[in-house]
Parts: structure tokens; C-alpha cells; sequence
């Protein structure tokens, strides 16, 4: 009778149940607990194990940069990172606000690892978030808009709750891009969360978008709503030992 149960479990893909069911066989435990406790065991370690493979896929699917989280960060008061004001953030109820935040600093400051904790810990939560490189990002749009997929391409990043664009402003913005990012920003104005890194302060930001009342548009749909994180000091590269070339991997 097990081993039918099993084949059935499988069948049904209850991975979790059956995985608890043959630990429980094994330890002898379903001599343990009543039915009710049994069947609300089963059912628990279900739910568990269907919420883990969520949240797994979720983060595969951000394709995030860095492997990253909130409890790594160094929260040296001389790097300007307010603890209390990331801890908040890390609750993520600027998502359910509509809020943007701004991340700019010098280069391996940590603008990239911030980002990807926050979107990391977003998707923790349930949300769904996409991590995009600003440079990759509007050479796959233009790619898209040759194969008529730009639309999908779109609307797949508005539908996300959270996207961040990392590395804003290494290049000033052509006149395509600059259309897409209007486009971009239109589209999730009251609708969804936007992260920005950039090695540029906010105040040239208009130098890097180019025209004129197009960066008015944008910036005031950015930052209107935005919680503004200026990092400081030195590079965090020059924290580490010369050996440690995995953890280069955590800054940027």
C-alpha cells in the first residue's frame, strides 16, 4: 500500500508530502502521530516545499547579477548607508507604494550588491522582480524591435513589480534609447517600483538622457516618488584580501 501511496504522490508531483511521508516511514513516526497530525504534516511539508520552488524560480527568473542579501551589507556610518532606512526598505512596502529608489556612488562602491538585496529579498516576499543591466538592456529592446518582439519585451517588464536597471548612465542615451526608456518608465509610473544604480549623480542624469523634455518626463516620474541613496568612500575592492576573487563577485 506504500508503495502505491508513492507512485501516486509522484504522479501528482507532491514532492514535499512524498518526501515527508518516506522520512516518516523511515523514523517510524506515522505510529507517532494521530491521522489529523499526520495528514496536517503532510500537508504542511507540501506547502513548504511548493513555496521554496516558487521563490527558487522567482530568483532564477530575476537573473539577478550577484547572489546577495541585506544581512552581508557593511553598514559603515563614513559609507553614507542608513541602516534603519535599509532595513525598511528591506520590508518592501515601497513596492506596494509605487516608490523608486536611486542608488548612485562611485565605482565598487556597492551600488550593484544594495540593488540586488533588496530585489533578492522582493522575491522572498513574493514579489516579482527583474534585474537588467542598462547597457544590455537597450541593445536586446533594439534587437527586439528588428524581430517584433518589442512588445512582448515590453510588456513583460511592466507586468514585474520591481525591476532594477543597473549601471544607468555609463553612456550617454541615443535617441532610440531614449524613447524606450520614456517608454519604460510611462508604463510603470503608479504601477510598479523602478531601482536605478548609476556611477552618475542624479543632477547629471539629464546630461546622460540627452533631450531635454524627455528627461524632464522621466526624472519627474522617477523621482517624485523615490527614496535617493548616495553611497561613499573608497572602493570596497580595496577592502578585500587579493585571494578573495569570489567575493569581487558581491560588489560593484
Amino acid at each position: 500500500m506504500n508503495t502505491e501511496i508513492i507512485e501516486k504522490m509522484k504522479s501528482m508531483k507532491f514532492y514535499g508530502m512524498l518526501r515527508a511521508f518516506r522520512l516518516s516511514l523511515e523514523s517510524a513516526e506515522t505510529n507517532q502521530l494521530t491521522s489529523d497530525e499526520m495528514v496536517a504534516h503532510l500537508i504542511d511539508e507540501e506547502w513548504d516545499d511548493r513555496y521554496n520552488r516558487k521563490i527558487a524560480r522567482m530568483l532564477s527568473n530575476a537573473k539577478f547579477r550577484y547572489k546577495a542579501s541585506i544581512e552581508q551589507m557593511f553598514f559603515e556610518a563614513d559609507r553614507g548607508l542608513d541602516k534603519n532606512l535599509i532595513m525598511r526598505l528591506a520590508e518592501c512596502t515601497f513596492i506596494n507604494r509605487n516608490e523608486n529608489i536611486l542608488i548612485t556612488g562611485s565605482t565598487g562602491i556597492g551600488k550593484s550588491y544594495l540593488a540586488s538585496a533588496l530585489g533578492q529579498q522582493a522575491c522572498t516576499l513574493g514579489y516579482h522582480v527583474m534585474y537588467l543591466n542598462s547597457s544590455k538592456l537597450f541593445a536586446k529592446l533594439k534587437m527586439a524591435k528588428a524581430d517584433n518582439s518589442y512588445i512582448a519585451e515590453i510588456a513583460k517588464m511592466e507586468r514585474q513589480q520591481l525591476i532594477i536597471i543597473d549601471d544607468f548612465g555609463i553612456q550617454p542615451l541615443d535617441a532610440q534609447s531614449r524613447a524606450m526608456l520614456m517608454e519604460i518608465i510611462e508604463d510603470r509610473h503608479g504601477k510598479g517600483s523602478t531601482i536605478i544604480t548609476s556611477q552618475v549623480p542624479v543632477n547629471k542624469w539629464y546630461e546622460v538622457i540627452g533631450e531635454q523634455t524627455i528627461a524632464d518626463a522621466i526624472l519627474d516620474r522617477l523621482i517624485h516618488s523615490a527614496h535617493r541613496i548616495e553611497l561613499k568612500g573608497e572602493s570596497l575592492r580595496k577592502m578585500l584580501p587579493n585571494n578573495m576573487e569570489d567575493q569581487l563577485e558581491l560588489i560593484n
